[in-house]
């Protein structure tokens, strides 16, 4: 039992008090005794440096401890992890195959930065052999020359006739092309800034397309109140296995009246399986009440601007005003065509209206994560701004519905270039229409997951553009446009997006900042290298807050994806075989959350209520159950990984910098060169994306 303490003997010296004594029973046997001097003691405040006793400071330190040995070991398990992966890959060739490139361009450049590598290591030797004899000719960041008095050997004599040439000849000529890409980097990061400061005063005034009252109801009291206008879907796919389905299913689920839809599901597939089963799916959504078709080529010329080309010259396409467009990724939400369409209303001059994209898997992995800063900014500060400001932007190539007429007034889908998008959209700016961006109505659809899809993806993406620029650049001069709106196409939207971008962010940071290591008399400023991209790395992250932990892995993979988007613009801008080379982005089929659940729906209510699928003969549905579960059974193909010739011999020259930025003492120029040249080492061993070997 626990003992009783009575307190009343504590409390002051009168033993004649009045009051009834208190007695406290404690139950719970761990208990201290505390000696009390006078009867306010217990109430005075207690010195908080009384707690903290040695105890508490061994604990602490030991967390700490902890912590950092935590750090150290995960720092460790990565490098004995990228170790391994150069071992295996690199060396060993293990479960990877070589990049095939085919453009003579990238070859050159590729044998281009091997001579550089192939210099810069021989310059290193030179360098470090000089530093061992005691060579030191640098004080307070200047050069000193010998004089021949105190030359000491014929190497010492080479290693200062090299000083020489070097100081008269190579840093002025690195100097004056530093200069002018700095130039640039600075004129295209105030561009960055006055686009934010765009966005910014958009939020700030909530400045936003609006749909004024209801724009559908008729006028006609005798009919049912409501005028729809015709609309088509176009859903363009060539072998897309593993999206179709979903893309199909979530455009016929649209809220809009049957008898004014269409559909068109535009099969460029050469796969004679995978067009069994979008036949398939067609069929099964016809049966359902959907006014649903399938069209496949036979002769599959253009790519995707051949397909939609042939698509609009049926003849039943010219009872329609408007078309919308979805790639085979792309889920629209049931109400999309209620957000968008009401727009075109009492508004004759416009002729595009752009939904955003939003992704499923965006935190699949890092690439995706990266992908998804790049795409936020580029939907919500680009797209929103010019849309405001401007009313022009290029068009996105899916999730948006033109007016028909526009299309037909700047003279259709060409085939000439591969971003087909931003040729019609080009054409239809120079023809006076105007463009509409919604930045609220969102479409899911996916980012790659795999480093390969994203360099084809970005090669087409900045080779295009390119392309495109040598062709439209005569029509834009003649046309009856504003001056100042030829002035933003042609120096604005093409020139410093497209061409200067690639070209400085290649040139500075993979070419003359690891030459400058070499060269110290030509040495790159700090706020260069740092805090000026820190700083546009961060404008660029805002509009997805999310992402900021991401931002120095940002940095780093941005000017690693320089050396792709620079070959990729130097092929567009000259018309190399690869300019016109068109490659299907790689597809996972992922689903939204809701997605998910409404197919499990549907699958339950189509194992309570079989139906057959009228219009379809018994040999035809056989062969199409047969071939599902040939498609089901049938093992798939087995995946490797890629080594990229280009990113690790830039890996390579960036880390010999590194080493000689060590005999200058130039931290800030080490660390930088240090860690991007990691970054490059991890994407040309495929390191980044989805693992496929």
């Amino acid at each position: 039992m626990a003992p009783s303490i009575d307190f009343s003997r504590l409390w002051g010296k009168d033993s004649s008090r009045k009051g009834t004594p208190v007695v406290v029973t404690m139950e719970n046997p761990n208990y201290s005794v505390l000696e009390i001097d006078g009867p306010d003691a217990a109430f005075r405040p207690v010195d908080k440096d009384r707690g903290k006793n040695a105890k508490q400071f061994t604990w602490v330190l030991l967390l700490k401890a902890h912590r950092a040995v935590g750090c150290l070991s995960w720092l460790g398990n990565a490098l004995w992890i990228l170790l391994g992966a150069i071992k295996k890959r690199l060396i060993f060739g293990q479960g990877v195959t070589m990049e095939n490139e085919k453009s003579g361009r990238g070859r050159l450049l590729f044998r281009t930065i091997l001579a550089f590598l192939l210099m810069s290591l021989a310059f290193l030797a030179f360098e470090v052999f000089a530093h061992f004899n005691g060579w030191h000719y640098f004080h307070n960041r200047g050069l000193h020359i010998p004089q021949t008095l105190e030359i000491k050997g014929w190497l010492h004599a080479i290693y200062v006739a090299w000083l020489e040439f070097r100081a008269d000849y190579i840093a002025p000529s690195i100097q004056v092309l530093s200069s002018f890409c700095v130039a640039l980097f600075l004129i295209q990061s105030a561009d960055r800034m006055l686009l934010c400061l765009g966005c910014f005063w958009i939020k700030y005034k909530k400045i936003k397309p609006r749909i004024e009252g209801d724009p559908f109801k008729s006028d006609d009291l005798e009919g049912s109140g409501y005028d729809y206008p015709m609309v088509l879907v176009q859903i363009p796919m060539c072998n897309e296995r593993e999206v179709y389905e979903q893309s199909i299913s979530a455009v016929c689920q649209l809220d809009w009246p049957k008898d004014r839809l269409l559909i068109q599901v535009l099969d460029d597939s050469d796969d004679e399986s995978i067009q069994w089963l979008i036949k398939g799916e067609v069929s099964k959504w016809s049966q359902k009440g959907v006014n649903i078709i399938y069209r496949h080529r036979l002769v599959r010329t253009g790519y995707k601007a051949g397909n939609l080309k042939s698509a609009m010259n049926c003849d039943y396409v010219k009872a329609y005003e408007f078309v919308a467009i979805f790639d085979a990724d792309f889920q629209p939400n049931p109400d999309f065509l209620t957000q968008t369409v009401p727009h075109f209303k009492d508004n004759p001059e416009l002729g595009l209206v752009q939904a955003r994209w939003a992704f499923v898997n965006k935190d699949e992995n890092l690439l995706t994560r990266l992908q998804n800063i790049n795409l936020c900014f580029h939907f919500e500060v680009e797209q929103q701004v010019n849309g405001v400001f401007i009313n022009f932007f290029g068009f996105n190539g899916t999730a948006g519905v033109w007016r028909i007429k526009t299309l037909e007034d700047s003279g259709g889908w060409l085939e000439r270039t591969t971003v087909e998008d931003m040729d019609i959209a080009v054409r239809a700016h120079l023809n006076g229409w105007k463009f509409i961006f919604l930045n609220e109505v969102k479409v899911l659809c996916e980012v790659p997951e795999s480093y390969e899809a994203y360099r084809k993806q970005q090669h087409r993406w900045h080779s295009g553009p390119m392309h495109l620029f040598r062709l439209c650049l005569p029509a834009i001069i003649t046309s009856k446009i504003s001056v100042w709106k030829k002035a933003n196409l042609i120096l604005l939207f093409f020139l410093l997006r497209k061409l200067i971008l690639p070209f400085y962010s290649f040139t500075l940071f993979c070419i003359i900042l690891p030459l400058t290591m070499f060269v110290p008399e030509a040495e790159l400023p700090v706020w260069v290298i740092c805090y000026v991209p820190v700083f546009m790395s961060f404008l660029n992250i805002l509009p997805a807050p999310r992402s900021f932990p991401f931002i120095v892995p940002y940095l780093l993979f941005e000017n690693t994806m320089s050396v792709t988007k620079f070959n990729a613009m130097v092929s567009g801008l000259f018309q190399l075989g690869s300019s016109y080379e068109w490659v299907v982005t790689k597809k996972a089929g992922r689903s939204s959350e809701p997605d998910l659940l409404a197919a499990a729906e549907r699958e339950t209510k189509a194992m309570n209520h079989p139906q057959l699928y009228r219009g379809s003969s018994d040999s035809e549905l056989s062969e199409l159950n047969k071939l599902k579960e040939h498609q089901e059974t049938a093992p798939k193909p087995k995946k490797t990984n890629k080594l990229y010739r280009k990113e690790l011999a830039l890996a390579f020259l960036l880390l010999t910098a590194a080493v000689r930025s060590l005999l200058s003492a130039q931290g800030v120029h080490f660390y930088f060169l240090l860690f991007q040249g990691v970054s490059f080492l991890l994407v040309g061993l495929d390191l980044i994306g989805e693992q496929m070997s």
